[in-house]
């Protein structure tokens, strides 16, 4: 028999001797990993320093580094809202409010300079620290420096807040402003994802103890996807002195990590065990593995890579931390399957089915042909048009939801549950005082330099108070200002809950009309507006703009890769257009789902009628990378087939029922690790785990076993045709051997020490 390994020129090759090295140096391939994954756990706690931070987009980028250009910090406002439990009459006529209110300022000033600027309903000239039903009183300060002394007279206003709450429980007496919002953001996030981070982990082992049956198995791809991450995280923490990475990001790179690295794997290993059952030793299996799953894995791991990188053209700071990690982790992934992964097989050998499972001792850990994908790709191939054509309608359909999809971003008051104390506030005073939780906050600086209060910026102010009351109900009060150092920010509450299309008309109303016929009046001064709000939209905006050039870089990337890869125009664009219908599908579920509140009380969320607005790129350009894998997969194995002479529907019939399993097996554990987002309590992680968690499912079962094989049919030989003016393109002659059926080899000995289980060339 011909052997099947003898050497070639490109990738496939590459990727072969690469593992055929990793096999015939084992400890030095292993024990390499490992130093590689020390030295960056090592590294990071080495390396100390303030990390990096991230520019916000737009007018909202200028506000923040004009406030970073200057020495002191700006004073955190925080307000307090006092209202009755029930009923109750107006604020200054109730005792039980006004004796809260006084308790609450003397409790506050028992800590000298723990504040500025405290406004109370009782003083005069503060008619606005009233509610318009005249129930609730507002209570606003800002929290004094300096810098050092910021966090401890936060803490002193919290614990003084807490302790008049406490004395007047007839009475609600609750807190919400910059810094109470974002603590409670913060360890919202950190309390989801540390359960999140606990919990993908176990249910990753389960479903890898259900597919191999072996306790040791199924350890594998664990501990690569351990040390994967472990190593990715030690970059991290280094590279982000340069990048910033923020907390909700480096969870989404975990779980990203987990996916791909079980991924890879499971392709690698259950390629070899295939193999190995069919009687070849298990040096032969690796050498063939590398040749084909190896080099599929290659193959996707640059795939998503050269995706994920599309982010970087959004222009937007936070999409750097995302992208730099995910290329991280998708490479460190990608290098251990094709390294140290074949190292640890050669080493395990037969002794890889140890720790057998009770129950599923009997199951074989190999990729056998599914006989139900192999009945319905056979039925597929026979009537293409049928079935493909049904098949883009029941995408379609998925999709139409899509058409009314309006992006938003969820305020505070709407991403977390109410039964976080501080969002409840923020919902409270939202009512009694709208846009008071996170106002507007307009930097006001002058041009040459020097002190911004000047008498005209002063009277500025003062107008811009007056025309709140012609605003038609967009601006409201109280208006606040703080000086920081040379920078004057002033506060502006907005209509509607933050980030809705009343506060964003509120928005556009204050930087075009308002602001420009007040401080607009007066020479030599400029000015900005941001906010949570003018943040979002400033955001969305950026994103907006440049979402056809993030698009079109990930498809002619893609296409190009394919090309060369597959030697194929039409496999790329079937693998292209594919994408786009699984994607749209997803797009149309998430709309429905979250938009119109579809299964809302089952997943535990209030719908604001939208849906995030980083959310479908951020959706396209992983996802689209990440779904790669199951068509590099599955195409490799149909070609697989032809080039062994297999027909053209044959092949097709044959590569979808080979690659069921493992495609299966990994489709499963992606859905499961995303699966985790919707049990987080923020309403934008259940979106991007209900979208992403859809999207694999699509793509893994109607996109794998319907309208893949119905395109491939329909083009018959014409799919693996390359145009003559083409022809130049790398890889010609280089195409993958076929593998000899396993018909004609022998059984293997089973011994670990076998000749052929010690060298591979």
């Amino acid at each position: 028999m011909a052997r099947s390994g003898r050497r070639r020129k490109g990738e496939g090759a590459i990727v072969e001797r690469i593992a055929g090295w990793s096999i015939r140096h084992r400890a030095l391939a292993i024990g390499g990993w490992l130093a590689l994954v020390v030295v960056a756990v090592l590294g990071s706690a080495l390396v100390s320093g303030p990390g990096a931070d991230t520019d916000d987009p737009r007018e909202s980028g200028v506000v923040k580094r004009v406030l970073n250009a200057q020495k002191n910090y700006e004073p955190i406002l925080e307000n307090v809202l006092i209202q009755p439990l029930d009923g109750g009459g107006k604020f200054l006529d109730n005792p039980a409010l006004v004796e809260a209110a006084d308790d609450l300022v003397a409790e506050i000033n028992k800590t000298p300079g723990a504040v500025t600027g405290l406004r109370t309903p009782m003083n005069p000239g503060t008619e606005r620290q009233i509610s318009a039903d005249g129930r609730s009183g507002l209570v606003t300060f800002f929290v004094a420096g300096p810098n050092e002394q910021m966090t401890p007279h936060f803490d002193a206003v919290v614990k003084a807040v807490d302790t008049v709450a406490e004395r007047h429980k007839d009475v609600r007496v609750v807190q919400a402003g910059d810094v109470s919002l974002s603590r409670a953001v913060d360890d919202a996030i950190k309390e989801d994802f540390a359960g999140a981070e606990t919990t993908s982990l176990p249910i990753t082992l389960v479903i890898l103890l259900v597919v191999f049956g072996a306790l040791v198995a199924a350890s594998i791809p664990l501990l690569l996807a351990a040390t994967t991450v472990a190593g990715t995280f030690g970059l991290l923490a280094v590279l982000e002195r340069w990048v910033a990475v923020n907390s909700a990001v480096t969870s989404m790179i975990l779980l990203i990590g987990v996916a791909v690295s079980v991924d890879y794997s499971l392709f690698y290993l259950r390629r070899e065990r295939e193999e190995r059952a069919a009687g070849r030793g298990v040096a032969e299996s690796l050498h063939i593995a590398s040749r084909t799953s190896g080099h599929v894995v290659a193959v996707s791991g640059l795939t998503v890579i050269v995706c994920v990188c599309g982010l970087l053209f959004s222009g937007l700071d936070v999409f750097r931390g995302l992208t730099l990690g995910t290329a991280l982790v998708v490479g460190l992934a990608m290098l251990a399957s094709v390294t140290v992964l074949p190292a640890l097989l050669a080493t395990l050998g037969h002794r890889i089915d140890k720790g057998r499972i009770p129950w599923l001792g009997k199951r074989r850990t190999t990729v056998v042909e599914s006989r139900g994908w192999q009945k319905l790709a056979r039925a597929v191939v026979r009537r293409p048009k049928v079935w493909g054509g049904a098949a883009v309608l029941v995408l379609l359909a998925m999709a139409v939801p899509m058409t009314d999809m309006r992006l938003q971003d969820a305020a505070v008051v709407n991403s977390l549950p109410r039964s976080a104390p501080t969002v409840d506030a923020a919902i409270r005073m939202q009512e009694s005082f709208p846009g008071a939780p996170t106002p507007a906050r307009v930097a006001v600086w002058n041009k040459d330099g020097g002190r911004p209060d000047t008498p005209e910026v002063l009277d500025a102010v003062d107008k811009l108070r007056e025309r709140i009351a012609d605003s038609g109900g967009q601006l409201y009060g109280p208006v606040s200002t703080v000086r920081v150092d040379d920078v004057l920010v002033v506060r502006v509450p907005l209509a509607g809950t933050g980030t809705d299309e009343v506060s964003n008309d509120a928005l556009e109303t204050l930087r075009e009309v308002a602001l420009p016929r007040t401080l607009g009046t007066v020479d030599g001064v400029g000015f900005a507006v941001g906010g949570r709000t003018a943040f979002a939209e400033d955001f969305k905006e950026q994103l907006g703009g440049r979402a056809a050039i993030v698009i079109g870089f990930v498809l002619l990337l893609a296409l190009g890769l394919l090309l060369v890869v597959f030697r194929s125009v039409a496999i790329p664009l079937i693998s292209i257009v594919l994408n786009l219908l699984s994607m749209g599908a997803a797009y149309g579920v998430l709309t429905w789902v979250f938009q119109d509140g579809a299964f809302s009380s089952l997943l535990g969320f209030t719908p604001y009628g939208g849906v995030a607005g980083w959310l479908p790129l951020f959706m396209f350009v992983v996802l689209f990378g990440l779904s790669m894998d199951y068509h590099i997969f599955i195409l490799s194995r149909i070609r697989e087939r032809r080039l062994a002479g297999a027909g053209p529907r044959e092949a097709v019939v044959g590569g979808i029922a080979a690659s069921a399993g493992v495609v299966t097996s990994a489709a499963v554990i992606m859905t499961a690790v995303f699966s985790v987002f919707i049990t987080l309590s923020a309403i934008e992680n259940k979106m991007m785990g209900v979208g992403m968690a859809v999207a694999i499912l699509i793509d893994a079962t109607l996109v794998r076993g319907v309208l893949l094989p119905a395109a491939v049919a329909l083009l018959g030989e014409r799919a693996w045709t390359l145009p003559r003016w083409l022809e130049w393109l790398p890889g010609k002659g280089e195409r993958p051997e076929p593998v000899p059926a396993p018909s004609a080899v022998r059984p293997a000995p089973h011994a670990a020490g076998s000749p052929e289980h010690a060298h591979i060339d």
